[in-house]
């Protein structure tokens, strides 16, 4: 068998042909709204994991856009705006939607199964990790050298939290401790995904 295409177009790289803008700005604009309740909506959304023995179900994934403060928020909407400019147009919108639930769910099922000792969370980092190493992984199509600086760094950074901790000053910018865990799920869950899309389009591309 052959392919029908050796290699595809890369998308153009400027602000005006960003893709999908608005799954980002409905992501930022969930955040900012829950921000916006307070200390309240952050009690009632954050991943709280007594609540969720009681039933609370919902928090596995309003956790991920509820935010400590203005400052954790205004850093993690700075972090979602670098990863769409970087690889928001290697996806479909219905791709970011995937990815974007894969992410949530690695990141919560980690929480739920293997840090049972983790009481509560909150934060979109998570779900950022999962979103960049999905879209760089898609850039490898089109461009490569820089997709795989992308993951490269994306790898340092996940090893670097694995074996010393959170990154120097991460944890002064958000306003809390950093769960480095949540951006380990979250980039396995949005890898997972990528590659379960890039088999479906490498099938759908032979012949």
């Amino acid at each position: 068998m052959g392919l029908r295409k050796r290699h595809d177009s890369a998308p153009e790289f400027t602000l005006g042909t960003i893709r999908h803008w608005h799954i980002a700005l409905t992501m930022g604009l969930v955040s900012v709204l829950i921000a916006a309740t307070g200390d309240a909506g952050r009690e009632l959304l954050k991943y709280d994991r007594l609540a969720i023995l009681d039933g609370d179900y919902y928090r596995f994934v309003s956790a991920h856009f509820t935010h400590l403060g203005v400052g954790h928020l205004a850093l993690n909407l700075a972090g979602l705006a670098l990863v769409w400019l970087l690889v928001g147009r290697y996806r479909s919108a219905m791709q970011w939607l995937l990815i974007t639930s894969a992410s949530i769910g690695a990141i919560s099922a980690g929480f739920w199964f293997i840090e049972t000792g983790l009481l509560w969370y909150v934060g979109l980092s998570g779900i950022l990790h999962g979103l960049l190493a999905a879209g760089a992984l898609a850039g490898l199509r089109f461009a490569r050298s820089e997709s795989l600086i992308i993951l490269g760094a994306l790898a340092a950074k996940l090893a670097w939290e694995q074996l010393v901790g959170a990154m120097p000053a991460s944890a002064s910018l958000s306003g809390g401790e950093v769960v480095v865990d949540a951006h380990l799920y979250g980039a396995l869950g949005g890898i997972s995904a990528g590659l379960i899309l890039w088999h479906r389009a490498v099938g759908r591309a032979s012949i």
